[in-house]
């Protein structure tokens, strides 16, 4: 799991100028804010966010199944939006490319992603091994200290069970204890995984 720095840290460590390294922000961003799967998210299509709703759907999960996942932030919004004017720009890259696609309007490998991670690690002097999975686990050690329900966010993680959630949420160091202790904060547990129309700020608002 990730400190809140240590993700922003990553995702400024992203070429401000590449092609790649905007493409790059948007995607660290996502993964951090939706907590789908790395694959998940390079299968992504440009239709499957709803910018309006803060939403992004998932369609083809674990075990071949669909759902639709929320953005607890949409600071991630700006990324996206700078990482598609770009998109537009790429031969071959319109709606039938997916969302997070190569320069050479391809899907992006996984391989790649597992090898940027600890790049950029180094790069902002984080020491242990960092993984893209990490972002998933930030994100649903996120949702928990927010309090909201493990309901809901066994629905963000596209778990099967509410055991797997339970066990999953101790494998990141969350304990239901200090859960119990935060759910005195009903707001942030019913609005964090609520999808509302928002405006969204430009990046310099957040990193």
């Amino acid at each position: 799991m990730l400190t809140e720095g240590e993700v922003r840290a990553l995702i400024g460590a992203c070429s401000k100028r590449a092609v790649t390294g905007i493409r790059n922000k948007a995607l660290l961003a996502v993964l951090w804010r939706t907590g789908i799967r790395i694959s998940e998210a390079l299968d992504l299509m440009p239709h499957d966010v709803d910018y309006e709703r803060g939403t992004v759907r998932v369609r083809l999960g674990k075990g071949l199944k669909p759902r639709t996942t929320v953005l607890n932030n949409l600071d991630c919004v700006p990324f996206l939006q700078d990482w598609l004017r770009l998109r537009e720009q790429l031969a071959g890259a319109g709606e039938g490319a997916s969302l997070f696609c190569t320069l050479a309007a391809t899907r992006t490998a996984t391989s790649y992603i597992r090898h940027l991670m600890p790049r950029l690690a180094r790069r902002v002097g984080i020491e242990r091994r960092v993984h893209a999975h990490a972002l998933r686990h930030t994100h649903a050690a996120d949702l928990a200290i927010a309090g909201v329900p493990e309901l809901a966010i066994q629905r963000q993680l596209g778990h099967a069970s509410l055991s797997t959630t339970s066990e999953y949420l101790k494998r990141v160091g969350v304990r239901l204890d200090m859960l119990r202790m935060v759910r005195g904060a009903p707001t942030a547990a019913r609005t964090l995984l609520a999808p509302t129309p928002r405006r969204h700020p430009g990046p310099a608002a957040y990193w």
